[in-house]
Parts: structure tokens; C-alpha cells; sequence
């Protein structure tokens, strides 16, 4: 009984969750690095300061960071229905998931580029090197280790916002723990739902250490 469940609805359940979490990080990263540099550009202290924009940056940020994620995924389910077409599944999941992801990850990319000792950045500077140049020759390969670092954290956030999404219709493994494992008192289901996520969590941190030390 166990196997067919696995077989029928685990299994399944386990690609999904692997394809939301794949495609919410790929998105996010790039939104995230994008939004990261125009804000470290943008900062008082910053390359190319300019107070007001990135005071609305910030805001914005602060805002979409503040939503816990059923209720961003519930709050803008008509603009996921105008871009998706859909509310329910993982596609639809994607875009609430993203959209959250990405100023966690900003921030996380903008902590890490501040982080760069100023005096090599005045000594690229002084050498004639422009703002691109030192954001990505000079900040963005001192910041590499803790960008990695972040984006592991990021990741195995992500991953269990991907079962709370599964509560409101996103299916993956926190679909299957919550209907077919807990509301239908099957233990079997719920207990190695968890144990799916347990080891997803642990291989996923195991590959951030791994990059880490290579880094």
C-alpha cells in the first residue's frame, strides 16, 4: 500500500516541488541581483548616489518582505490569474514565489556587495575603472562566498514556502502531506512527505557547503 502510494502520488509530488523551486530561485536570482545593484549603486554611500530611488527601492523591499507568503500568493491571485491564467498548480505558484524570493535575495546580494572592503573599490576606482566594472570585477567577486551562502539559505526558504503553497492549491509535497496525509489520517503519506523534505534540505545545504569550500 505504501509503494502505491508512493508510486501514485509521492513520486509525482516530488518533481513538482522540484520544478517550483528551481524556476522560483532561477527567477528570483536574476531579479534579485538585478534590483541588488541598482540599489548598492543607487545608496547614499553608493556609486552613483541617488537618495530618492533608492529610498523607493528600499520601501519596496521592506513592503514585499513583510507579506507572509499564503497571504502575498492569496493577495495578488488576480494578477497571477491575468499573467498564468490560473490560480491552482505549480506554474501559478511560481509567480507569488518569485515575486517574494526576489527582494529576499536582493537584500541578501546588497548586504553582501557592502560588505567589500571600500579600499579596493577606491583603488579600482582610482584606476579608472567604471561603475559596471567595479560592481562586477571587483564587488562581485570579493562577495561570491556570501552570495552562494545566501542563496542556500534563500533556497531552503523557498523550499518549505513551496509546501505552505501547496495549501492553497500548488500542489508538490505539501499538497500531498496536508490532503492525502494529514486530512486523511494516513501517516504513511504525511510522515515521508517529511522525510522527503528533511533530505531535500539537507542535500540542498550539503551542496552549499561543497560550493563554499570550493569557493
Amino acid at each position: 500500500m505504501w509503494w502505491k502510494y508512493f508510486k501514485g502520488i509521492i513520486a509525482p509530488s516530488i518533481l513538482s516541488t522540484l520544478r517550483m523551486l528551481v524556476f522560483t530561485m532561477l527567477f528570483a536570482f536574476v531579479l534579485g541581483f538585478a534590483l541588488s545593484i541598482a540599489m548598492v549603486i543607487t545608496r547614499p554611500d553608493g556609486l552613483k548616489p541617488n537618495n530618492k530611488v533608492y529610498k523607493v527601492l528600499d520601501f519596496i523591499v521592506n513592503s514585499v518582505r513583510s507579506f507572509p507568503i499564503i497571504i502575498l500568493i492569496v493577495a495578488i491571485s488576480p494578477i497571477t490569474r491575468m499573467i498564468v491564467g490560473t490560480t491552482i498548480g505549480e506554474k501559478a505558484a511560481i509567480l507569488p514565489l518569485t515575486i517574494a524570493a526576489t527582494p529576499f535575495l536582493a537584500r541578501i546580494f546588497e548586504n553582501a556587495f557592502i560588505q567589500v572592503d571600500k579600499q579596493l573599490i577606491e583603488a579600482a576606482r582610482s584606476f579608472g575603472a567604471s561603475n559596471m566594472q567595479i560592481i562586477f570585477r571587483v564587488m562581485l567577486k570579493e562577495a561570491i562566498p556570501t552570495i552562494v551562502s545566501g542563496t542556500i539559505l534563500t533556497t531552503i526558504t523557498y523550499l518549505s514556502c513551496t509546501t505552505m503553497a501547496g495549501a492553497v492549491g500548488a500542489g508538490g509535497l505539501g499538497a500531498v502531506a496536508l490532503n492525502y496525509g494529514y486530512q486523511s489520517f494516513n501517516n504513511a503519506v504525511l510522515y515521508t512527505s517529511v522525510l522527503l523534505l528533511f533530505i531535500m534540505v539537507q542535500l540542498i545545504q550539503w551542496l552549499g557547503d561543497w560550493l563554499n569550500k570550493k569557493l
